[in-house]
């Protein structure tokens, strides 16, 4: 009993010393760290900011208009049929602690109602929501103590001030910073100009991750998805889950589909970061070497794409600009199909989808589209290798062809903003913003800035390799260690 008494003396002086915590952090003018964007990479940063452990916690404000922090874009579906694409084993908010989501699963029981997540090899693939959940329950904690502040609002302004920055948010607040943390996703896909005459159809799904994306499409419509990657298998699977039968046409300029997991779990294979490649060339010859080694060690291609994806720092920096520019323009899709691999649970949807013949994949291209309600769209394309195009109706057609990696500076009053002052700007790849070595943003005329920080995937130009949970994770970690560093003045 009086161990349970001095329990509750301490829950409360907790409580109290987290209130005074955030009365500090509203009430300060000129706040040390602001985050913009508080999907997974946003919560990383602000979850090593504010869980430091030497005592020297720097508090930080997150600007995400959604409920909770960690789930952004890719992690707050609720949709059952997104999941994560790794196994969770390979997925953690704590770099140097694999297991650390696994563990959350196992002490929470988070998968006792979803037993297909579990594969026969063991791995585990949850639903995306549950992966958002383990993050925001472990800002919860910080944000108790009032070491991150979470203010749901976006950020529609942005101007330098003498101490700072100052952004002025969607609900009409002005908050000023010392620093700020660009860690927002990437825009959704844009509109292929062949389709601009959709612009506005009911029969159009634009923005695939809506809520309600799907929810005019009834099961026996005949559907057109515009892309062959993780999105549009993700289409598929959704599609499917709400008893969908109906005719599915998935079309790329390729017709790449997402590759799926080894059955056996191996180490990476192949050395490409002691001596980079200095030309594309030389690194395509240095993958076939690696995967003709693979192959006569009795290994699939998959812990050679591995290997890339570990080394792809060296490799890429190996690299000249005109070269990261031919790898990109070249390359790029055939490295997304292998590199970002599909879900077990998904890839069993497609694979039946497809031996049923209601699913077709192709290779071609859209060259016009014209809507009709009462007989839905007129869609004309052609398929590769053929000289003839041919027309087809579809009730639906979903726009999966990849975030609009050039759109996001325009597609935020805010970036645009800093745009406009020379403080931002595109990477030479368009992959993302262009930033130096340690993530400091470049203004026009190449210069760092310490004090605007670009978090995770939108840094991707500088690194190459900047998708992957993992990989985030790391970046999140270092984020935060550049923006300690800076308010201590080393």
């Amino acid at each position: 009993m009086r161990q349970h008494r001095a329990v509750r003396r301490n829950d409360r002086r907790l409580r109290a010393t987290g209130q005074q915590a955030r009365e500090r952090i509203l009430t300060r003018s000129i706040l040390p760290v602001l985050i913009i964007g508080g999907g997974f990479t946003g919560a990383a940063v602000a979850f090593h900011l504010g869980r430091s452990g030497d005592g020297r916690v720097l508090p930080v404000t997150v600007i995400e208009p959604r409920p909770s922090l960690g789930g952004g874009v890719a992690y707050s579906s609720p949709d059952p049929a997104h999941r994560i694409n790794v196994p969770a084993s390979r997925m953690s908010l704590v770099p140097d602690d694999g297991e650390h989501f696994s563990r959350w699963l196992s002490e929470t029981d988070a998968l006792a109602d979803d037993p297909d997540a579990f594969r026969p090899n063991g791995d585990a693939y949850p639903r995306r929501l549950v992966f958002g959940r383990y993050v925001a329950a472990h800002l919860a904690p910080l944000i108790e103590r009032g070491h991150v502040r979470h203010v749901r609002a976006e950020a529609r302004h942005i101007a330098r001030i003498p101490e700072g920055w100052q952004v002025t948010l969607s609900n009409g607040d002005v908050l000023s910073a010392e620093r700020l943390v660009l860690a927002a996703s990437h825009p959704i896909p844009s509109l292929p100009r062949e389709l601009a005459s959709l612009k506005g159809s009911e029969r159009l799904v634009a923005d695939p991750y809506a809520e309600d994306a799907l929810e005019g499409i009834a099961p026996d419509a005949s559907v057109l998805i515009l892309g062959t990657g993780l999105t549009a298998a993700d289409m598929v699977a959704s599609l499917d889950a709400r008893g969908h039968h109906g005719p599915i046409l998935m079309l790329s300029r390729r017709g790449l589909r997402s590759r799926g997991h080894a059955a056996i779990s191996t180490d990476p294979f192949g050395d490409f970061a002691s001596a980079p490649a200095a030309t594309v060339r030389d690194l395509l010859g240095a993958i076939h070497r690696n995967l003709d080694a693979a192959q006569k060690a009795n290994l699939s291609w998959h812990p050679v794409f591995d290997a890339l994806r570990e080394q792809g720092t060296p490799i890429w920096l190996g690299l000249s600009v005109a070269e990261r520019q031919k790898l990109v323009r070249r390359l790029r899709p055939f490295w997304d199909v292998h590199r970002f691999r599909i879900a077990p649970q998904v890839e069993a949807v497609l694979d039946r989808r497809i031996a049923e013949g209601t699913l077709l994949l192709h290779a071609g291209r859209v060259i016009s589209a014209e809507p009709s309600p009462e007989r839905g769209i007129a869609v004309t394309f052609r398929l590769r290798g053929s000289t003839e195009a041919r027309t087809e109706l579809f009730d639906a057609v979903i726009n999966t062809t990849g975030p609009a990696h050039r759109e996001v500076i325009t597609g935020s009053t805010a970036f645009q903003d800093l745009a406009d002052h020379g403080a931002l700007g595109l990477d030479p790849y368009g992959l993302g913003l262009n930033t130096d070595s340690q993530s400091r943003a470049l203004d026009k005329e190449g210069n760092p800035d310490p004090s605007l920080l670009i978090a995770g995937p939108l840094a991707r130009g500088a690194y190459g390799e900047l998708m992957g949970l993992p990989q985030v994770s790391r970046h999140a970690e270092f984020i935060a260690a550049e923006a300690r560093r800076e308010a201590a003045g080393i």
